[in-house]
C-alpha cells in the first residue's frame, strides 16, 4: 500500500481510504469494525467519516451514528494511532444538524466536541467542511450553477472567522489539519490566502467526486491541486456502484444501493450505462476487475491523495483492496482516455 503525504501536514496516508457513510444502515457496527481490522492488516491507515453519516437515508434517528460506530472500535482496540481519522463539519441546510444552521465560528467547536465523543478520541486528524455555505456545483448541480448571488464580503469574513476558530482549535489539539469538500479552485484558493494572510491552518486536502464518470477535477481543480499541494481525496470513485457493472442491462441486486436511492443521486442516466459498458469492454479485453481497474486509475491523477472507497459486504472489500497491487498498462490508459472523449459527463 503507498503512502503519501496529505498537504504540507507531514500526516502520511494511504492511497486507499477506508470510507464509512453505510454503516449504521447498511452495516452493523460487527460488520464496520471487521472492515476496519481487515483494511489495516492490508495497509490502509485512513478512515473517512462524517457526522451525518450514515446515509442511505439520512436521518435524525441515524445521525452521528457513523461515528459512534468507530468510536466503539477506537473504544474496544485502543488502536487509535493506528488510524488516520478524518471526519466534517455539515455545511448549511443539514436539518439534523445544528437545525440547518451555517458553518460558523459558532458551530465549531460545538460540532467538533460531538465528533469527539461520539468517536472516542482527544483529536481529529482531518477536519472537513463537508460543503460551503455559500453553496456547490457537485451533486449534479453544475447543470444549473449559478454562483451570481454569492457575496464576496460574506464569504471573506466567513472564512476569517472560521480560520479563528479552527487555529484555536489546533491550537487546543482538538485536530491536526484542516480540509474541505465540495470545493471549487476558486472557494479553494480564497480559503489558503485567506490562511496566509490572517492565520489559521492552511487547506490539506479537497474530498470532491471523481471517477472515471464524473471528471470535474480535471481542469482549474487539478491546477489547483499541483500547484497549491492540495490533494483530491476522491468519493465515489466507483460512480456509486455504476463502474462495478452491477447495475447494468436493468439488473437491481438486493441490497444494493439503487435499492435505497433509485437515481443514484442523478448519476442513473441512459448516458452513463453506455460509458460504463465501454470501460468494461476495456477491463475485459485486459483481463482486469473493473472495479480495480477504477480505483487504479483514480490512483494515477497526479493531484490524487487518496481515494475513498466503501464496501457492504467483505467480499466487495476484498476485491476494492486489491487495487493497491494493480499498475494499468499505458495501452490501458490509453484507451480509458478514448472511452472517456466518446463518452464525456455522462451525468
Amino acid at each position: 500500500m503507498k503512502m503519501k503525504s496529505l498537504g504540507r501536514t507531514g500526516i502520511e496516508v494511504s492511497e486507499l481510504c477506508l470510507g464509512s457513510m453505510t454503516w449504521g444502515t447498511q452495516n452493523t457496527a460487527e460488520e464496520a469494525h471487521d472492515q476496519i481490522d481487515r483494511s489495516l492488516e492490508a495497509g490502509i491507515n485512513f478512515i473517512d467519516t462524517a457526522e451525518m453519516y450514515p446515509v442511505n437515508p439520512i436521518s435524525a434517528e441515524t445521525i452521528g451514528r457513523t461515528e459512534r460506530i468507530i468510536g466503539l472500535w477506537i473504544e474496544r482496540d485502543a488502536r487509535r494511532e493506528d488510524v488516520v481519522l478524518a471526519t466534517k463539519h455539515s455545511g448549511e441546510g443539514m436539518s439534523h444538524a445544528r437545525d440547518g444552521a451555517p458553518i460558523s465560528a459558532a458551530t465549531i467547536p460545538e460540532a467538533i466536541e460531538g465528533s469527539l465523543r461520539r468517536l472516542k478520541t482527544d483529536y481529529i486528524d482531518l477536519y472537513q467542511f463537508h460543503w460551503p455555505n455559500r453553496g456547490s456545483y457537485m451533486f449534479r448541480k453544475n447543470w444549473t450553477y449559478d454562483p451570481s448571488p454569492q457575496l464576496l464580503l460574506d464569504t471573506a469574513g466567513h472564512m476569517e472567522e472560521a480560520l479563528e476558530a479552527l487555529e484555536k482549535e489546533v491550537k487546543r489539539g482538538t485536530i491536526r489539519s484542516f480540509g474541505l469538500s465540495n470545493e471549487s479552485a476558486w472557494g479553494t484558493t480564497r480559503w489558503l490566502d485567506t490562511a496566509t494572510r490572517k492565520g489559521g491552518p492552511r487547506v490539506a486536502s479537497v474530498q470532491n467526486e471523481y471517477s472515471l464518470l464524473c471528471r470535474l477535477y480535471d481542469t482549474d481543480m487539478a491546477e489547483m491541486s499541483v500547484q497549491e499541494d492540495v490533494g483530491l481525496l476522491s468519493f465515489s470513485p466507483l460512480a456509486a456502484g455504476l463502474l462495478t457493472g452491477k447495475y447494468q442491462n436493468g439488473a437491481l441486486p438486493d441490497g444494493s444501493r439503487m435499492t435505497l436511492n433509485s437515481d443514484l443521486g442523478g448519476r442513473k442516466t441512459e448516458r452513463a450505462f453506455a460509458a460504463v459498458d465501454a470501460y468494461l469492454a476495456i477491463a475485459q479485453k485486459h483481463g482486469l476487475d473493473p472495479t480495480q481497474m477504477a480505483l487504479a486509475w483514480c490512483n494515477t491523477r497526479p493531484f490524487m491523495t487518496s481515494v475513498i472507497f466503501g464496501s457492504t459486504t467483505m467480499e466487495q472489500l476484498e476485491v476494492c483492496l486489491g487495487a493497491a497491487d494493480l499498475e494499468l498498462s499505458d495501452e490501458v490508459i490509453t484507451e480509458i482516455d478514448a472511452a472517456h472523449r466518446a463518452h464525456p459527463m455522462p451525468y
